[in-house]
């Protein structure tokens, strides 16, 4: 149990190292959306002003663009269910796993 622990704070120490390093390692860089990116890539190739060739359907339907705050919030609500869907299926891996090897419930209450 000892081990788990080293190892689970080690990922952690891993993952906040992998997270905070660019903030210094780039000091004068912009962290820029892709969709930015992307677009002023388009108009250096093509030499002219990027044009996208249609508009989000919500947009569309309100008449306007959506408020930062609703975009966030769809984000987070597309985050949330592609999580539950991965855990689901992480969890019916574990189980089947379980299942397959023969061993009960009380025998993996550690």
């Amino acid at each position: 149990m000892k081990s788990d622990k080293k190892k689970v704070i080690l990922l952690l120490a891993l993952a906040a190292f992998i997270a905070v390093v660019p903030l210094f390692a780039l000091k004068g860089a912009e962290f820029g959306g892709s969709d930015d990116a992307g677009s002023v890539m388009i108009s250096k190739i093509e030499g002219k002003e990027y044009q996208p060739w249609f508009t989000p359907v919500l947009e569309t339907f309100i008449d306007g663009e959506l408020p930062g705050e609703v975009e966030s919030l769809l984000f987070c609500v597309q985050t949330g269910i592609g999580v539950g869907i991965i855990a689901y299926n992480l969890g019916r891996l574990r189980e089947r796993k379980r299942l397959l090897s023969g061993t009960g419930a009380a025998e993996n209450a550690d």
